[in-house]
């Protein structure tokens, strides 16, 4: 099992269940599923292989979701990247990532211009559309290289044959800020991805009847895992949220019925903040999730105790998937705490030969696991 088949399982017995919401407009499971694989078909009509690099530069919408797993569905290995990086940064990514095509908003059809001809594995720049007045290109070699997400979506007039997926295949590669140097590539497995994801969905008790709020970037490893795989492996609904804001969030909460929030610190701070957010607007929330800082334990405790909700805490890193630790909410938990192992994964502090150290000592924290 990987994380498309789970998916198209899910289509295959829910097809009407709703899988994503993006401004009022729901699409289900089947919906979903079949915009995979026509995906998945436009990547290989444009010659893509199993092993080639697809680059993601997309805000957050169904595209995002979309190009995903239909690039996993064909064996391609995802680069999801901010695009709100410089022009520079996006170079380095798509350079150091042997990037073969590109899907990316038609916003940054200008940067792409300026890139395009010191990318020599660079073959095809697929467009999202996301704004009337989007700039266009003049470069007749850019134009040929182009096409809109739009037509990839059209459905096939062929059988297809997708390509073995092993468990061990890379399927993503997630570039993290070291402690020196250029950012790496942290490269992920269909397992890696797949088992957290799902290890993730069971111990949060996740289920067909929640809808997960992803209010942060797509992008990064935080929502990718925890407010968009882990709820697609559960059958539930995932809240899209182009951009967060207080306002936006608590609108979508109340009018959607959301159960589950996830974000990071300085997110509950404007949540917290924001004269017009009510307790009853999270009325319906079972569930807050923090992670990527630590949260100050009196924000955790004020927020808690205004909205009436639960803030778990959470800790983990690109090259574990990235979830290696959950506050349980089943059982006592420890505000200002990364919590404990969940499920499949163990966490353990060392010195600097490797032997575990004793509690209240300072050291290294290791972890193993399917991820």
């Amino acid at each position: 099992m990987n994380l498309v088949s789970k998916l198209e399982e899910t289509a295959s017995q829910k097809p009407e269940k709703p899988a994503c919401l993006f401004q009022d407009q729901y699409m289900t499971y089947e919906e979903l599923a079949g915009k995979i694989k026509a995906f998945a078909n436009g990547l290989e009509d444009r010659g893509l292989k199993k092993g080639d690099h697809l680059a993601l530069l997309l805000g957050n919408t169904p595209d995002f979701v979309i190009a995903f797993f239909g690039a996993l569905k064909a064996g391609i290995v995802v680069i999801p990247v901010n695009p709100a990086y410089t022009p520079s940064e996006i170079a380095y990514m798509l350079k150091n990532g042997d990037v073969k095509a590109i899907a990316g908003i038609d916003l940054l059809i200008p940067v792409f211009e300026s890139l395009h001809g010191s990318l020599p594995l660079l073959e095809h720049i697929i467009i999202s559309q996301t704004a009337e007045n989007a700039p266009s290109t003049e470069d007749p070699q850019l134009r040929l290289k182009m096409t809109t997400f739009t037509k990839m979506l059209r459905p096939a007039e062929r059988s297809r044959t997708y390509p073995t997926l092993s468990k061990d295949d890379t399927a993503v590669i997630l570039y993290t800020s070291g402690t020196t140097g250029k950012p790496k590539g942290a490269m992920l497995t269909h397992q890696n991805l797949f088992s957290n994801a799902n290890d993730v969905a069971g111990y949060l008790g996740m289920n067909e009847k929640d809808k997960i709020v992803a209010a942060l970037p797509m992008f990064h490893v935080f929502c990718l895992t925890v407010c968009m795989n882990a709820p697609l492996m559960s059958g539930a609904c995932v809240l899209i949220e182009p951009q967060f804001s207080p306002a936006s969030v608590f609108k979508l909460i109340k009018s959607r019925q959301a159960t589950i929030f996830a974000g990071v610190p300085t997110m509950y701070n404007y949540l917290y903040q924001y004269e017009h957010g009510k307790a009853e607007d999270f009325a319906t929330v079972r569930l807050c999730i923090s992670g990527g800082a630590s949260m100050p334990v009196a924000l955790l405790q004020t927020f808690e105790q205004t909205f009436d909700v639960t803030i778990l805490e959470g800790y983990g890193l690109s090259e574990a998937s990235p979830v290696t630790c959950f506050n349980p909410f089943d059982r006592g938990r420890k505000p200002g705490s990364i919590g404990t192992n969940i499920l499949h994964v163990e966490n353990k502090v060392v010195d600097t030969l490797g032997r575990e150290l004793p509690d209240h000592q300072v050291g290294e924290l290791i972890v193993k696991g399917p991820n």
